[in-house]
């Protein structure tokens, strides 16, 4: 299979990232960050915190949920550090993954049979 490679030039190209930062910047692409009832779009994200714009987010700070679509990756509590550019940054203080499972109230044995079958009756 050949690859074809298209160049495009430098306008082109440098309207496409406008459009595309643009288009982050209304939607936030899938991460956002949620504080109350509130969602902000995430520019930039990484294990020790995060961007988002700032024309879209006030100072945030205190505890808040990270979340990739409709999927909750992790609460976080954060501080404001620092605008950078056109973004403020955001650091972790704490982070907590979310669980995709229910917490067990005992410790589960590693040879544990999935399950019991019953005689019949």
């Amino acid at each position: 299979m050949a690859i074809e490679r298209v160049f495009l030039s430098k306008d082109v190209r440098e309207g496409l990232e406008l459009a595309r930062s643009r288009d982050q910047r209304k939607t936030g692409g899938k991460l956002r960050v949620q504080m109350g009832d509130t969602w902000y779009p995430i520019v930039s994200y990484s294990d020790a915190g995060f961007d988002v714009a700032l024309d879209v987010a006030p100072k945030l700070r205190g505890l808040v949920e990270i979340h990739d679509g409709p999927r909750m990756l992790r609460t976080v509590l954060i501080v404001a550090s620092e605008p950078s550019g056109e973004v403020m940054h955001y650091d972790f203080k704490r982070a907590t993954d979310a669980r995709t499972t229910a917490p067990l109230d005992y410790a589960r044995e590693v040879e544990a049979p999935a399950g019991y079958l019953s005689h019949g009756s």
